[in-house]
């Protein structure tokens, strides 16, 4: 009898995410359970021309459909159970390709320096992280690089800002910490009629910062987006273990982005990348539905609480965008899937006592929750609560995020899988405090 090759991709993307690959380009273990873990920041060479030939070939572009097999030669060019967790992660976006890097931030530091020129120009929507907003608003500028903010909830609000320099739109979505969505299939659709008029040398280049939807909550890669860009040390790790960060894109990208980490140097140790690749990466599906569960419960009861101004979540039909929610927001499944994070407002007088009041009750967590922890990150298995206007947005003056609708009494609430009526219970004995 003779048996047939696997067909992996007849089987669903949340169990190939389990399963992954038996066997790589890269590498066999396909007699392992759980895949291997490298420890060796060089590898043996078998002769002085085999070593030229990995050096020639670091990123090599594709040859068609397969990823030419690497020679190891040092771990910052490349490792495999590096490679094994890229190869995972272009299964959960549906993309072409992955390459990780040591943090979120690195990831978005390469895949958007190494599509620039020095006098290029980008186009981002005008809520984005805090440290993606310093650097464009502090590095970038340093290095000759302008970058125009503008709303792209109005999908055509970038046209006036595009110019012969223009060669990146930088997309959010949902924004972090307003939830704000962008319709990205609207975006994609204006920014090709533009790239249309434009030689393929000068096309303009979508990014997208999918880290608060995780791959689960959406794909923006199946909306037209070309580079997909996520710290890996929230949701898709999922247990607060390690930092790293991740782009995924189209295939004929993969070289320069190799390249450009291997001299910048911002790789993901091969013990991070397996600890996201075992426990992370494989466990998504089960996590992220168990915490949209307690986010919509959690914000139905803020958005009834009298202590409680406004409650942002695109699950709840209130939402001031659920029909956006509804239609890009959407599991392997294609059942609707908001998400585990909740924005919300306490209420005051006045700004500043919304804040006051919002800081008191988050020192009352602080010293007094046992469910809700005040620190900042998301995406983990508790559910950690924290300020964004003095914290992750600090970079932003203040007199911008009011107009960004980041409120000085906002607080975000990156929900976990504890049993919800704990987590409520805890909310409630802090607004209880300030009230």
């Amino acid at each position: 009898m003779t048996l047939k090759k696997l067909d992996e991709q007849r089987y669903s993307v949340p169990t190939r995410l389990i399963y992954g690959k038996s066997m790589a380009e890269e590498w066999d273990y396909s007699h392992h359970v759980n895949p291997p873990i490298t420890t060796s920041s060089t590898f043996r060479l078998d002769s002085a021309s085999r070593g030229a030939k990995g050096f020639a070939e670091i990123g090599l572009a594709p040859d068609g459909e397969k990823i030419v097999a690497p020679i190891y030669v040092y771990d910052r060019m490349g490792e495999p159970t590096v490679d094994m967790l890229q190869h995972s992660l272009a299964t959960a976006e549906e993309m072409d390709i992955g390459v990780v890097f040591s943090s979120g931030m690195a990831a978005i530091s390469a895949a958007v320096l190494a599509m620039l020129d020095s006098d290029s120009e980008i186009i981002s929507h005008s809520t984005v992280y805090g440290c993606t907003y310093s650097l464009f608003t502090t590095w970038l500028k340093k290095l000759g690089i302008k970058v125009h903010f503008c709303d792209l909830t109005d999908p055509e609000s970038f046209l006036p800002y595009v110019n012969e320099k223009t060669r990146l739109l930088y997309l959010e979505s949902p924004a972090n910490p307003t939830l704000q969505l962008l319709d990205t299939e609207a975006i994609i659709a204006e920014l090709n009629k533009v790239n249309r008029k434009r030689d393929p040398e000068n096309r303009i280049y979508s990014i997208f910062d999918n880290t608060f939807a995780t791959p689960y909550c959406q794909r923006p890669g199946n909306h037209g987006v070309d580079i997909v860009v996520h710290s890996l040390t929230k949701g898709l790790s999922g247990f607060g273990t390690d930092m790293g960060g991740a782009v995924v894109t189209r295939r004929e990208l993969r070289e320069r982005l190799i390249l450009q980490r291997k001299d910048f140097g911002g790789i993901l140790s091969p013990h991070s990348a397996w600890h996201i690749l075992v426990y992370g990466v494989s466990t998504l599906p089960i996590r992220v539905p168990k915490q949209q569960e307690n986010a919509l419960a959690i914000a139905r009861y803020l958005e009834n609480h009298p202590a409680i101004e406004s409650v942002k979540y695109p699950g709840l039909e209130s939402f001031p965008q659920y029909e956006v929610a509804q239609r890009v927001l959407k599991d392997y499944n294609g059942n609707f899937a908001p998400g585990f994070m909740i924005y919300f407002t306490v209420g005051g007088t006045s700004p500043e006592d919304s804040k006051r009041r919002g800081e008191k009750m988050m020192d009352y967590i602080a010293q007094n929750a046992y469910s809700v922890t005040l620190a900042v990150s998301l995406g983990q298995l508790k559910t950690l609560i924290e300020h964004p206007g003095s914290m992750t947005h600090a970079a932003y003056p203040a007199s911008e995020q009011l107009k960004l609708g980041i409120d000085p009494g906002g607080i975000r609430l990156a929900v976990g899988i504890e049993e919800v009526g704990d987590v409520i219970r805890d909310l409630d004995l802090a607004l209880q405090y300030i009230s």
